[in-house]
């Protein structure tokens, strides 16, 4: 049951797993009515409503999901763009055996090496390194590619014309390497870059080296053991000679708050350690110890509004990540990169000051024991750039699931495994 008196359209859709256009139709008619912020004319939703619909509805919050499957031989992954990794973790949880991994900043590549000794870490621009040894000797590429400097701009952009991109070098790797199973990930926001253009160029590229792409899909963290509201889009490629449909991980019943993250329980089994971090200039800490838990910028005092928020005060949209402080019943906004930029602010819930460094880790579900190398912006740096470890070991089980059943099919036939190990 909810506990708080009013909700966001955010939070209730979260709640319900309804999306928010169901509740602004429910809204429009008359099913599930809503009431207005006096000042913004969001609509808020009263707990007593919420919780009468729950019932109603006999939503179920024990977690019945289990993406767990276990590998029938050993898969292997080569890792470009691998950042602090985030998502190797995620994978070598679920199973996935390390062949090598790329990354061009010397920091994360020392957090890798002092975490891991034994993984292949090839530091520097991918553009530099030939991935031919590994061809047909890994089933996995995976990468965070970033999709800046690619444009479809109005034409046929095939491989050739992609060169000099980022997302031009993941697939001159697949193209090298061969895998079963390529995965590409990246911000939400792909899917809108260039008016949807650059994904479908992006696509086309696949198919044109020889992948089917599986439809794109954006997973939020929140359905995948992640104390927070991070969303990525997920662009799987299965090479064209596979017969075995792909199936994205089931997302699980139960939403993890920070208070799961920072304190023992069910994701840690003590409460977070203590680390360095950031601190907030004199001002601003005024100004956020004003915030509640789960506040922001709207539950200032108008001129107080208007002197912190500056010409930002008088634009539009709801700029809900000035002056934030997250509350311990709800997931934490998406980490960024510096956690005292004016626009994203993340507040701890009780002090007035920014999540420390093993707290930013904890909402990322790095494992305690992982150490980050480099200053304390270095760090940060590295764990908001990270694919949450929980999201990429529950994606590390579909590919598992994927691969054990494409073995299993190879086993019973006749057809020759294209994958030779060493």
């Amino acid at each position: 049951m909810v506990t708080k008196d009013y909700y966001t359209l955010n939070e209730v859709s979260e709640i319900l797993r309804k999306s928010k256009e169901t509740l602004r139709r429910w809204d429009r008619d008359g099913k599930f009515i809503a009431e207005r912020e006096p000042i913004s004319q969001y609509r808020i939703y009263k707990k007593e409503q919420i919780n009468l619909l729950l019932k109603k509805l006999s939503i179920d919050y024990e977690d019945t999901t289990d993406n767990t499957v276990i590998p029938n031989q050993n898969y292997q992954v080569l890792e470009l763009f691998a950042g602090a990794g985030g998502l190797a973790v995620g994978l070598e949880k679920a199973g996935i055996k390390c062949a090598a991994l790329n990354e061009i900043d010397k920091w994360a590549c020392q957090t890798l090496r002092e975490n891991r000794p034994s993984w292949n870490v090839l530091e520097g621009d991918v553009k530099l390194f030939d991935f031919t040894e590994y061809h047909n000797q890994v089933e996995i590429v995976t990468g965070g590619f970033p999709c800046q400097a690619f444009s479809y701009a109005g034409r046929k952009l095939g491989f050739k014309d992609a060169r000099g991109t980022l997302f031009y070098e993941f697939a001159r790797v697949v193209k090298e390497v061969n895998p079963l199973i390529c995965i590409g990930e990246n911000v939400k926001g792909l899917l809108s870059h260039d008016k949807g253009k650059t994904i479908e160029g992006m696509i086309s590229i696949l198919d044109e080296i020889g992948y089917n792409v599986v439809p794109v899909k954006v997973l939020k963290a929140i359905n995948y053991r992640v104390p927070q509201k991070r969303e990525r889009v997920i662009l799987v490629g299965i090479r064209k000679d596979i017969d075995i449909k792909y199936q994205y991980p089931k997302p699980h019943n139960k939403i993890y708050n920070l208070i799961d993250a920072l304190k023992k329980g069910e994701l840690y089994d003590s409460n977070v350690p203590k680390s360095a971090g950031s601190k907030y200039q004199a001002y601003k800490k005024e100004v956020l110890d004003l915030v509640p838990q789960k506040g922001y910028w709207r539950n200032l005092p108008e001129d107080i509004q208007k002197e912190y928020m500056g010409k930002s005060f008088y634009l539009g949209g709801g700029k809900t990540g000035i002056a934030r402080r997250i509350g311990w019943d709800e997931p934490s906004l998406t980490l960024t990169c510096s956690p005292a930029q004016k626009q994203t602010d993340r507040c701890h819930p009780e002090e007035t000051r920014p999540f420390t460094i093993r707290e930013y880790a904890r909402i990322q579900t790095f494992p305690d024991d992982w150490k980050f190398i480099g200053s304390i912006s270095q760090q940060y740096k590295q764990i908001g750039n990270a694919v949450p470890c929980n999201l990429g070991q529950e994606i590390g089980y579909s590919i598992i699931a994927f691969l054990n059943e494409y073995y299993l099919k190879l086993k019973t036939s006749d057809a020759k495994i294209p994958v030779a190990k060493p």
